[in-house]
């Protein structure tokens, strides 16, 4: 008889992923905005930061709405590619109706920045997640 062991978060249907995995893609975001800021010559203080990172912020909240992510957090095509495009929509809308510069080459940069780290930490992940699974059971 094979006896598996079900977490209180598997019974609940969440998976063990979604808080790390929020926390990691907002963390991600922000770094983002961090490093632009950086590169531009402006301070790290934290009103700047968050002046920078609020509309990539909302657009990853968003996101994560829109994909249902916290069902299936380290899902590449269901959760983080609909999380990376909303971010990035949602979030040079948001930069635009509040006077922050929208250019070209900007967009271009989040896009493929911002594509890689969302989509990149869940395939590193994935092979550690299909391993703690099969502990579990």
């Amino acid at each position: 008889m094979t006896v598996y062991k079900i977490t209180s978060a598997r019974r609940s249907g969440l998976s063990l992923w979604l808080v790390p995995a929020l926390f990691l893609d907002l963390a991600l975001v922000t770094a983002f905005t961090m490093v632009g800021r950086m590169i531009h010559g402006y301070d790290l203080g934290f009103l700047g930061v968050a002046h920078t990172a609020w509309p990539f912020l909302v657009g990853a909240l968003l996101g994560w709405g829109v994909s249902l992510a916290w069902r299936r957090p380290l899902a590449v095509m269901k959760s983080a590619v609909p999380i990376w495009l909303v971010t990035i929509g949602v979030g040079m809308l948001l930069r635009f109706v509040s006077g922050q510069g929208v250019a070209l080459p900007f967009v271009i940069v989040a896009l493929v920045f911002v594509g890689v780290v969302l989509l990149g930490w869940r395939a590193l992940a994935k092979p550690f997640a299909r391993r703690s699974a099969l502990l579990q059971s």
